[in-house]
């Protein structure tokens, strides 16, 4: 869990100086950050997709994982997350709620090829190095949503904790039966969900990513029953 914590502090270390620093910075400054950002997600997101193997998958996990994820309004329960900490701590200065810099932050931190990838590695290996890499890209990331989308963004810290500490728990009682065309396939569906963030935070969409979660479950589920298949054939 030492990756995970280290990662948690600097996504706290980051949100923190963005915050103090956001009132010295032009609006013209952070929204051409936030374009940046999102420019350099959608990036992350088409090379999440590269890992793929197989498109079918990809197809069939999203459709799936769509439908549980509008099923069970995910993205509805995170907002409402965000929105519960906003009435805690209301900001008439804030220009974005509590609840999309949450949302936004959490998906960011937490989808990518490098927290899948990551915390396997550290579950399975006790192999931390690509996730202290991922903390340090986060802790510059951390500052800049944060001068743009405001305290949602250090309340992500504790999905990132949760999240994250999750996958290396799982890692460490499944990491054995997890192949790498399955740990591949689900890479690539986050890719995908990375991919819509950064349209989302370039301005170009409006996608409910977060109901999109269930993708994640569903690629190694079905890249399992794709190799059992081959077995059997």
């Amino acid at each position: 869990m030492l990756g995970v914590i280290v990662n948690t502090i600097t996504v706290i270390l980051g949100s923190t100086i963005g915050l103090l620093c956001k009132r010295g910075i032009p609006k013209k400054l952070t929204d051409a950050v936030m374009t940046g950002i999102g420019l350099c997600t959608v990036y992350l997101g088409i090379q999440g997709l590269l890992a793929g193997q197989n498109v079918l998958i990809l197809i069939a996990a999203t459709v799936f994982g769509a439908m549980v994820g509008t099923l069970l309004d995910i993205d509805s329960g995170i907002n409402r997350l965000g929105d519960a900490v906003q009435n805690r701590f209301p900001k008439k200065d804030e220009k974005v709620s509590v609840a999309e810099g949450f949302v936004t932050a959490s998906l960011l931190f937490c989808v990518g090829s490098m927290t899948i990838v990551g915390s396997f590695n550290s579950g399975i290996s006790g192999d931390h190095q690509m996730l202290f890499t991922k903390s340090f890209l986060d802790f510059f990331s951390s500052m800049m949503l944060s001068v743009s989308l405001g305290v949602g963004v250090i309340c992500a810290a504790g999905f990132v904790f949760v999240f994250q500490g999750a996958l290396v728990l799982l890692a460490m009682a499944v990491g054995s039966f997890l192949s790498p065309s399955m740990i591949a396939e689900m890479t690539c569906a986050g890719g995908l969900l990375i991919l819509a963030l950064g349209l989302n935070l370039t301005g170009i969409t409006k996608i409910k990513v977060a109901n999109y979660l269930p993708a994640l479950v569903f690629a190694p589920l079905f890249a399992y029953l794709v190799e059992l298949v081959k077995t059997l054939i």
